[in-house]
Protein backbone atom coordinates (compact mmCIF):
# COMPACT_ATOMS: atom_id res chain seq x y z
CA UNK A 1 0.00 0.00 0.00
CA UNK A 2 1.30 3.45 -0.88
CA UNK A 3 1.86 6.10 1.80
CA UNK A 4 -1.14 8.07 0.54
CA UNK A 5 -3.27 4.91 0.57
CA UNK A 6 -2.24 4.21 4.15
CA UNK A 7 -3.29 7.73 5.13
CA UNK A 8 -6.69 7.27 3.49
CA UNK A 9 -7.21 3.91 5.18
CA UNK A 10 -6.27 5.28 8.60
CA UNK A 11 -8.50 8.32 8.12
CA UNK A 12 -11.42 6.00 7.46
CA UNK A 13 -10.54 3.93 10.53
CA UNK A 14 -10.44 7.07 12.67
CA UNK A 15 -13.78 8.18 11.22
CA UNK A 16 -15.26 4.88 12.35
CA UNK A 17 -13.55 4.99 15.79
CA UNK A 18 -12.96 8.68 16.59
CA UNK A 19 -12.18 8.03 20.27
CA UNK A 20 -9.33 5.58 19.60
CA UNK A 21 -6.19 7.49 20.59
CA UNK A 22 -3.91 4.75 19.24
CA UNK A 23 -5.47 4.94 15.78
CA UNK A 24 -4.99 8.70 15.74
CA UNK A 25 -1.36 8.17 16.67
CA UNK A 26 -0.89 5.82 13.69
CA UNK A 27 -2.62 8.35 11.43
CA UNK A 28 -0.32 11.09 12.70
CA UNK A 29 2.73 8.98 11.85
CA UNK A 30 1.38 8.29 8.36
CA UNK A 31 0.72 12.00 7.84
CA UNK A 32 4.23 12.82 9.00
CA UNK A 33 5.63 10.26 6.54
CA UNK A 34 3.98 12.11 3.63
CA UNK A 35 5.15 15.49 4.96
CA UNK A 36 1.85 16.84 6.28
CA UNK A 37 3.26 17.94 9.64
CA UNK A 38 0.53 20.46 10.65
CA UNK A 39 -2.16 17.79 10.19
CA UNK A 40 -0.01 15.26 12.07
CA UNK A 41 0.28 17.75 14.91
CA UNK A 42 -3.50 18.22 15.02
CA UNK A 43 -4.10 14.46 15.15
CA UNK A 44 -1.60 13.99 17.97
CA UNK A 45 -3.14 16.80 20.00
CA UNK A 46 -6.57 15.19 19.57
CA UNK A 47 -5.09 11.82 20.58
CA UNK A 48 -3.60 13.38 23.70
CA UNK A 49 -6.96 14.93 24.54
CA UNK A 50 -8.25 11.34 24.64
CA UNK A 51 -5.15 9.89 26.37
CA UNK A 52 -3.40 12.81 28.14
CA UNK A 53 -0.81 10.64 29.95
CA UNK A 54 0.36 8.59 26.94
CA UNK A 55 4.15 9.06 26.84
CA UNK A 56 4.50 7.66 23.31
CA UNK A 57 2.00 10.17 21.94
CA UNK A 58 3.73 13.04 23.76
CA UNK A 59 7.12 11.97 22.39
CA UNK A 60 5.66 11.76 18.88
CA UNK A 61 4.22 15.27 19.27
CA UNK A 62 7.60 16.60 20.43
CA UNK A 63 9.21 15.08 17.31
CA UNK A 64 6.61 16.74 15.08
CA UNK A 65 7.24 20.06 16.84
CA UNK A 66 10.97 19.60 16.28
CA UNK A 67 10.49 18.98 12.55
CA UNK A 68 8.52 22.25 12.37
CA UNK A 69 11.28 24.15 14.22
CA UNK A 70 9.04 24.62 17.26
CA UNK A 71 11.91 23.83 19.59
CA UNK A 72 10.52 25.52 22.70
CA UNK A 73 7.20 23.71 22.46
CA UNK A 74 8.98 20.43 21.80
CA UNK A 75 11.19 20.85 24.87
CA UNK A 76 8.20 21.55 27.11
CA UNK A 77 6.48 18.36 25.94
CA UNK A 78 9.51 16.08 26.13
CA UNK A 79 10.61 17.39 29.54
CA UNK A 80 7.10 16.64 30.78
CA UNK A 81 7.52 13.05 29.55
CA UNK A 82 10.92 12.69 31.20
CA UNK A 83 9.63 14.13 34.47
CA UNK A 84 7.35 11.08 34.76
CA UNK A 85 9.57 8.56 32.92
CA UNK A 86 13.24 9.60 33.15
CA UNK A 87 14.39 6.32 31.54
CA UNK A 88 12.18 6.42 28.45
CA UNK A 89 14.66 5.72 25.64
CA UNK A 90 12.55 7.31 22.87
CA UNK A 91 12.00 10.46 24.90
CA UNK A 92 15.70 10.66 25.81
CA UNK A 93 16.71 10.41 22.14
CA UNK A 94 14.25 13.13 21.18
CA UNK A 95 15.52 15.23 24.08
CA UNK A 96 19.08 14.77 22.83
CA UNK A 97 18.17 16.02 19.36
CA UNK A 98 16.31 19.01 20.77
CA UNK A 99 19.14 19.97 23.11
CA UNK A 100 21.59 19.70 20.23
CA UNK A 101 19.34 21.99 18.21
CA UNK A 102 19.55 24.75 20.85
CA UNK A 103 23.29 24.33 21.39
CA UNK A 104 23.19 22.49 24.75
CA UNK A 105 25.88 20.03 23.67
CA UNK A 106 26.78 18.63 27.10
CA UNK A 107 23.18 17.98 28.08
CA UNK A 108 22.49 16.51 24.64
CA UNK A 109 25.34 14.02 25.15
CA UNK A 110 23.97 13.13 28.59
CA UNK A 111 20.51 12.49 27.14
CA UNK A 112 21.89 10.39 24.28
CA UNK A 113 24.05 8.26 26.56
CA UNK A 114 21.15 7.80 28.97
CA UNK A 115 19.00 6.55 26.08
CA UNK A 116 21.63 3.98 25.13
CA UNK A 117 22.06 2.93 28.75
CA UNK A 118 18.36 2.07 28.75
CA UNK A 119 18.27 0.51 25.27
CA UNK A 120 21.61 0.00 23.42
CA UNK A 121 19.73 -0.95 20.24
CA UNK A 122 18.57 2.69 19.87
CA UNK A 123 22.02 3.87 18.78
CA UNK A 124 21.80 6.65 16.17
CA UNK A 125 25.10 6.87 14.33
CA UNK A 126 24.30 10.19 12.65
CA UNK A 127 23.27 11.79 15.95
CA UNK A 128 26.28 10.33 17.77
CA UNK A 129 28.58 11.77 15.11
CA UNK A 130 27.06 15.23 15.54
CA UNK A 131 27.35 14.96 19.32
CA UNK A 132 30.83 13.47 19.36
CA UNK A 133 29.30 11.24 22.02
CA UNK A 134 32.35 9.01 22.39
CA UNK A 135 34.98 11.74 22.11
CA UNK A 136 37.44 12.37 24.92
CA UNK A 137 39.39 15.60 25.06
CA UNK A 138 38.93 19.26 25.79
CA UNK A 139 35.70 20.52 27.23
CA UNK A 140 33.42 22.87 25.39
CA UNK A 141 34.76 25.91 27.22
CA UNK A 142 38.39 24.98 26.80
CA UNK A 143 39.07 23.51 30.21
CA UNK A 144 40.85 20.24 30.87
CA UNK A 145 38.88 17.06 31.35
CA UNK A 146 39.38 14.47 34.01
CA UNK A 147 37.35 11.27 34.22
CA UNK A 148 36.18 9.77 37.46
CA UNK A 149 37.88 6.47 38.12
CA UNK A 150 35.12 4.05 39.06
CA UNK A 151 36.05 0.62 40.27
CA UNK A 152 33.64 -2.14 39.29
CA UNK A 153 31.64 -3.72 42.06
CA UNK A 154 33.19 -6.97 43.33
CA UNK A 155 32.13 -10.36 41.97
CA UNK A 156 30.48 -9.05 38.82
CA UNK A 157 31.67 -8.03 35.37
CA UNK A 158 32.05 -4.41 34.32
CA UNK A 159 28.68 -3.38 32.80
CA UNK A 160 28.44 -3.09 29.05
CA UNK A 161 28.90 0.47 27.81
CA UNK A 162 27.31 1.15 24.41
CA UNK A 163 29.92 3.83 23.67
CA UNK A 164 32.76 1.39 24.31
CA UNK A 165 33.83 3.28 27.42
CA UNK A 166 32.45 4.44 30.76
CA UNK A 167 30.81 7.84 30.67
CA UNK A 168 33.01 10.59 32.04
CA UNK A 169 32.09 13.42 34.34
CA UNK A 170 34.19 16.41 33.42
CA UNK A 171 35.78 18.81 35.84
CA UNK A 172 36.31 22.32 34.55
CA UNK A 173 36.73 25.91 35.58
CA UNK A 174 33.95 27.83 33.86
CA UNK A 175 34.98 31.04 32.16
CA UNK A 176 31.55 32.62 32.47
CA UNK A 177 30.57 34.77 35.46
CA UNK A 178 27.49 36.71 36.49
CA UNK A 179 28.53 39.40 34.00
CA UNK A 180 27.59 36.94 31.24
CA UNK A 181 24.11 36.34 32.67
CA UNK A 182 21.60 38.77 31.19
CA UNK A 183 19.64 40.60 33.90
CA UNK A 184 18.21 38.50 36.76
CA UNK A 185 19.83 40.82 39.31
CA UNK A 186 17.58 39.77 42.21
CA UNK A 187 18.39 36.09 41.64
CA UNK A 188 22.12 36.79 41.38
CA UNK A 189 22.03 38.85 44.55
CA UNK A 190 20.23 36.03 46.39
CA UNK A 191 22.90 33.59 45.23
CA UNK A 192 25.64 35.98 46.36
CA UNK A 193 24.14 36.24 49.83
CA UNK A 194 23.42 32.54 50.24
CA UNK A 195 26.41 31.03 48.46
CA UNK A 196 29.22 33.25 47.26
CA UNK A 197 29.90 35.37 50.35
CA UNK A 198 30.26 32.34 52.66
CA UNK A 199 32.74 30.73 50.23
CA UNK A 200 34.70 33.95 49.74
CA UNK A 201 34.98 34.62 53.49
CA UNK A 202 35.29 31.18 55.14
CA UNK A 203 37.32 32.59 58.04
CA UNK A 204 34.28 34.54 59.27
CA UNK A 205 32.20 31.39 59.23
CA UNK A 206 34.87 29.39 61.04
CA UNK A 207 34.88 32.04 63.78
CA UNK A 208 31.26 31.09 64.45
CA UNK A 209 31.84 27.37 64.07
CA UNK A 210 30.35 27.17 60.59
CA UNK A 211 31.96 25.59 57.53
CA UNK A 212 31.94 27.21 54.09
CA UNK A 213 29.82 25.24 51.68
CA UNK A 214 26.28 23.98 51.57
CA UNK A 215 23.52 23.00 49.19
CA UNK A 216 20.96 25.02 47.27
CA UNK A 217 18.15 24.10 44.93
CA UNK A 218 17.45 26.20 41.85
CA UNK A 219 13.90 25.70 40.61
CA UNK A 220 11.61 27.27 38.06
CA UNK A 221 10.27 26.86 34.52
CA UNK A 222 12.45 25.06 31.97
CA UNK A 223 14.72 27.17 29.80
CA UNK A 224 15.18 30.04 32.28
CA UNK A 225 18.90 29.55 32.86
CA UNK A 226 19.24 27.38 35.97
CA UNK A 227 22.17 25.40 34.53
CA UNK A 228 23.81 28.55 33.17
CA UNK A 229 23.46 30.23 36.58
CA UNK A 230 25.16 27.26 38.26
CA UNK A 231 28.11 27.51 35.87
CA UNK A 232 28.29 31.27 36.34
CA UNK A 233 28.28 30.78 40.12
CA UNK A 234 31.32 28.52 39.84
CA UNK A 235 33.01 31.07 37.56
CA UNK A 236 32.21 33.89 39.98
CA UNK A 237 34.09 32.18 42.83
CA UNK A 238 36.75 30.66 40.52
CA UNK A 239 35.79 27.17 41.63
CA UNK A 240 36.00 23.91 39.75
CA UNK A 241 32.68 22.77 38.34
CA UNK A 242 31.53 19.15 38.21
CA UNK A 243 28.35 18.69 36.19
CA UNK A 244 26.43 15.49 36.91
CA UNK A 245 23.95 13.98 34.47
CA UNK A 246 21.50 11.22 35.23
CA UNK A 247 23.63 8.69 33.36
CA UNK A 248 26.63 9.53 35.58
CA UNK A 249 24.77 7.98 38.51
CA UNK A 250 22.16 5.46 37.41
CA UNK A 251 23.41 1.96 36.69
CA UNK A 252 21.72 -1.33 35.92
CA UNK A 253 23.73 -3.22 38.55
CA UNK A 254 22.46 -3.32 42.13
CA UNK A 255 24.54 -1.06 44.36
CA UNK A 256 26.53 0.56 41.55
CA UNK A 257 24.36 3.69 41.39
CA UNK A 258 25.09 4.40 45.07
CA UNK A 259 28.79 3.76 44.45
CA UNK A 260 28.79 6.12 41.47
CA UNK A 261 27.17 8.84 43.57
CA UNK A 262 29.74 8.39 46.33
CA UNK A 263 32.55 8.63 43.75
CA UNK A 264 31.16 11.94 42.52
CA UNK A 265 31.21 13.41 46.00
CA UNK A 266 34.71 12.05 46.57
CA UNK A 267 35.89 13.77 43.40
CA UNK A 268 34.30 17.04 44.54
CA UNK A 269 35.97 16.73 47.96
CA UNK A 270 39.36 16.19 46.32
CA UNK A 271 38.81 19.17 44.01
CA UNK A 272 37.74 21.38 46.92
CA UNK A 273 40.81 20.38 48.90
CA UNK A 274 43.21 21.15 46.03
CA UNK A 275 41.46 24.19 44.51
CA UNK A 276 39.80 25.70 47.58
CA UNK A 277 36.21 25.25 46.41
CA UNK A 278 34.14 23.10 44.09
CA UNK A 279 30.62 23.36 42.70
CA UNK A 280 28.95 19.95 42.32
CA UNK A 281 25.96 20.45 40.05
CA UNK A 282 23.06 17.99 39.70
CA UNK A 283 20.76 18.79 36.79
CA UNK A 284 17.20 17.39 36.81
CA UNK A 285 17.80 16.27 40.38
CA UNK A 286 14.19 15.10 40.78
CA UNK A 287 15.17 12.05 38.69
CA UNK A 288 17.60 11.04 41.46
CA UNK A 289 15.76 12.36 44.50
CA UNK A 290 12.11 11.59 43.87
CA UNK A 291 9.78 11.13 46.80
CA UNK A 292 10.31 7.68 48.34
CA UNK A 293 6.55 7.38 48.77
CA UNK A 294 6.28 7.27 44.97
CA UNK A 295 8.93 4.55 44.52
CA UNK A 296 7.87 0.93 44.25
CA UNK A 297 11.29 -0.72 44.35
CA UNK A 298 13.96 -0.64 47.04
CA UNK A 299 16.78 0.32 44.64
CA UNK A 300 15.50 3.89 44.26
CA UNK A 301 15.12 4.24 48.02
CA UNK A 302 18.69 3.07 48.58
CA UNK A 303 20.00 5.67 46.13
CA UNK A 304 18.07 8.41 47.91
CA UNK A 305 19.43 7.27 51.27
CA UNK A 306 22.96 7.39 49.83
CA UNK A 307 22.34 10.88 48.45
CA UNK A 308 21.12 12.07 51.86
CA UNK A 309 24.14 10.53 53.58
CA UNK A 310 26.51 12.35 51.21
CA UNK A 311 24.71 15.66 51.76
CA UNK A 312 24.89 15.21 55.52
CA UNK A 313 28.66 15.52 55.21
CA UNK A 314 28.23 19.19 54.29
CA UNK A 315 28.82 20.34 57.87
CA UNK A 316 31.97 18.24 58.31
CA UNK A 317 33.80 16.48 55.49
CA UNK A 318 32.36 18.61 52.66
CA UNK A 319 34.24 21.80 53.51
CA UNK A 320 34.42 24.07 50.46
CA UNK A 321 31.87 22.09 48.43
CA UNK A 322 28.80 23.82 47.11
CA UNK A 323 26.16 21.35 45.99
CA UNK A 324 23.81 22.98 43.49
CA UNK A 325 20.81 21.17 42.07
CA UNK A 326 18.31 22.27 39.45
CA UNK A 327 14.79 21.03 38.86
CA UNK A 328 11.64 22.03 37.06
CA UNK A 329 9.53 20.11 39.60
CA UNK A 330 10.66 20.74 43.21
CA UNK A 331 7.38 19.27 44.47
CA UNK A 332 8.53 15.82 43.31
CA UNK A 333 11.58 15.81 45.61
CA UNK A 334 11.56 13.73 48.77
CA UNK A 335 10.80 15.94 51.78
CA UNK A 336 14.00 14.77 53.47
CA UNK A 337 16.07 16.71 50.93
CA UNK A 338 14.71 20.02 52.17
CA UNK A 339 15.63 19.58 55.82
CA UNK A 340 18.27 21.90 57.37
CA UNK A 341 21.78 21.13 56.19
CA UNK A 342 20.55 19.68 52.89
CA UNK A 343 18.66 21.55 50.13
CA UNK A 344 17.10 23.89 52.65
CA UNK A 345 17.92 26.95 50.55
CA UNK A 346 15.60 27.23 47.56
CA UNK A 347 16.17 29.86 44.87
CA UNK A 348 13.32 30.52 42.44
CA UNK A 349 14.60 31.27 38.92
CA UNK A 350 11.72 33.03 37.15
CA UNK A 351 11.40 33.94 33.50
CA UNK A 352 13.57 37.00 32.76
CA UNK A 353 12.00 40.39 33.42
CA UNK A 354 11.87 43.15 30.79
CA UNK A 355 15.37 44.42 31.60
CA UNK A 356 16.76 40.89 31.47
CA UNK A 357 14.98 40.17 28.20
CA UNK A 358 16.61 43.22 26.65
CA UNK A 359 20.04 42.08 27.81
CA UNK A 360 19.45 38.51 26.64
CA UNK A 361 18.32 39.70 23.21
CA UNK A 362 21.39 41.95 22.98
CA UNK A 363 23.62 38.99 23.80
CA UNK A 364 21.85 36.74 21.30
CA UNK A 365 22.04 39.35 18.52
CA UNK A 366 25.46 40.86 19.22
CA UNK A 367 27.36 39.04 16.43
CA UNK A 368 24.66 39.34 13.78
CA UNK A 369 24.05 42.03 11.13
CA UNK A 370 21.42 44.39 12.55
CA UNK A 371 19.45 47.41 11.45
CA UNK A 372 17.59 49.45 14.05
CA UNK A 373 16.48 46.84 16.59
CA UNK A 374 13.85 48.19 19.01
CA UNK A 375 14.75 46.17 22.09
CA UNK A 376 12.17 47.90 24.30
CA UNK A 377 9.36 46.95 21.92
CA UNK A 378 10.54 43.34 21.73
CA UNK A 379 10.86 43.12 25.51
CA UNK A 380 7.31 44.43 25.95
CA UNK A 381 5.97 41.77 23.58
CA UNK A 382 7.84 38.82 25.14
CA UNK A 383 6.55 38.87 28.71
CA UNK A 384 6.77 35.37 30.17
CA UNK A 385 9.30 34.17 27.61
CA UNK A 386 12.16 32.07 28.96
CA UNK A 387 15.74 32.54 27.82
CA UNK A 388 15.32 29.44 25.65
CA UNK A 389 12.16 30.96 24.13
CA UNK A 390 14.09 34.11 23.25
CA UNK A 391 16.83 32.05 21.65
CA UNK A 392 14.18 30.20 19.66
CA UNK A 393 12.73 33.54 18.56
CA UNK A 394 16.10 34.73 17.26
CA UNK A 395 16.75 31.38 15.58
CA UNK A 396 13.44 31.52 13.70
CA UNK A 397 14.10 35.09 12.54
CA UNK A 398 17.64 34.20 11.42
CA UNK A 399 16.47 31.12 9.54
CA UNK A 400 13.97 33.21 7.60
CA UNK A 401 16.66 35.76 6.73
CA UNK A 402 18.88 32.92 5.55
CA UNK A 403 16.10 31.66 3.30
CA UNK A 404 15.80 35.16 1.84
CA UNK A 405 19.56 35.34 1.39
CA UNK A 406 19.60 32.08 -0.56
CA UNK A 407 16.95 33.47 -2.92
CA UNK A 408 18.54 36.90 -3.40
CA UNK A 409 22.18 35.86 -3.17
CA UNK A 410 22.97 38.57 -0.58
CA UNK A 411 22.51 38.66 3.21
CA UNK A 412 20.30 41.39 4.70
CA UNK A 413 20.45 42.70 8.27
CA UNK A 414 17.93 41.68 10.89
CA UNK A 415 15.28 44.27 11.66
CA UNK A 416 12.68 44.62 14.37
CA UNK A 417 9.97 43.58 11.91
CA UNK A 418 11.77 40.27 11.28
CA UNK A 419 11.70 39.44 14.99
CA UNK A 420 8.11 40.63 15.37
CA UNK A 421 7.04 38.41 12.46
CA UNK A 422 8.71 35.42 14.12
CA UNK A 423 7.13 36.37 17.44
CA UNK A 424 3.62 36.31 15.96
CA UNK A 425 3.74 32.50 15.82
CA UNK A 426 5.31 31.92 19.24
CA UNK A 427 3.95 31.69 22.78
CA UNK A 428 5.90 31.50 26.05
CA UNK A 429 6.68 27.92 27.02
CA UNK A 430 6.50 28.82 30.73
CA UNK A 431 2.69 28.97 30.87
CA UNK A 432 2.23 25.24 31.41
CA UNK A 433 4.77 25.27 34.24
CA UNK A 434 3.01 28.08 36.07
CA UNK A 435 -0.34 26.37 35.59
CA UNK A 436 1.06 23.40 37.52
CA UNK A 437 2.97 25.51 40.03
CA UNK A 438 -0.15 27.50 40.88
CA UNK A 439 -1.80 24.37 42.28
CA UNK A 440 1.14 23.71 44.62
CA UNK A 441 1.27 27.36 45.69
CA UNK A 442 -2.43 27.27 46.58
CA UNK A 443 -2.71 23.83 48.19
CA UNK A 444 0.76 22.61 49.20
CA UNK A 445 2.65 25.64 50.48
CA UNK A 446 2.17 25.25 54.21
CA UNK A 447 5.89 25.65 54.85
CA UNK A 448 6.18 28.71 52.63
CA UNK A 449 8.74 27.12 50.31
CA UNK A 450 6.93 28.44 47.23
CA UNK A 451 6.34 31.98 48.49
CA UNK A 452 8.63 33.34 45.76
CA UNK A 453 6.40 31.75 43.12
CA UNK A 454 3.31 33.17 44.85
CA UNK A 455 4.86 36.66 44.82
CA UNK A 456 5.68 36.32 41.12
CA UNK A 457 2.14 35.21 40.25
CA UNK A 458 0.60 37.98 42.37
CA UNK A 459 2.78 40.52 40.60
CA UNK A 460 1.49 39.30 37.24
CA UNK A 461 -2.18 39.74 38.14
Amino acid sequence: MSSEGRVRALREAVRMSPDDAGLRGFLAQALADVGDLPEAERELKEALRLAPTDAALKTALASIFERQDKHSAALVVIEDVLADAPRDASALLTHARLLLGIGEMDRARDAYRSALAVDPTRADIALARRLGAGAVGATADGGATRPIERAPAPDRPEPYDPQGEREETRTRRPKITFADVGGMESVKEEIRLKIIHPLEHPELYRAYGKSAGGAILLYGPPGCGKTYLARATAGEIRATFVSVGISDVLDMWVGQSERNLHDLFEQARADAQSAGSCVLFFDEVDALAASRADLRGSAGRQLINQFLAELDGIDSMNEGILVVAATNAPWHLDDAFRRPGRFDRLVFVPPPDATARIEILRLLLRDKPLDGIDYDRLAAKTDGFSGADLKGLVDVAVERKLQDAFRTGAPAPLRTTDLMDALAKMKPSTRDWFATARNYVMYANQGGQYDAVRAYLDDKK
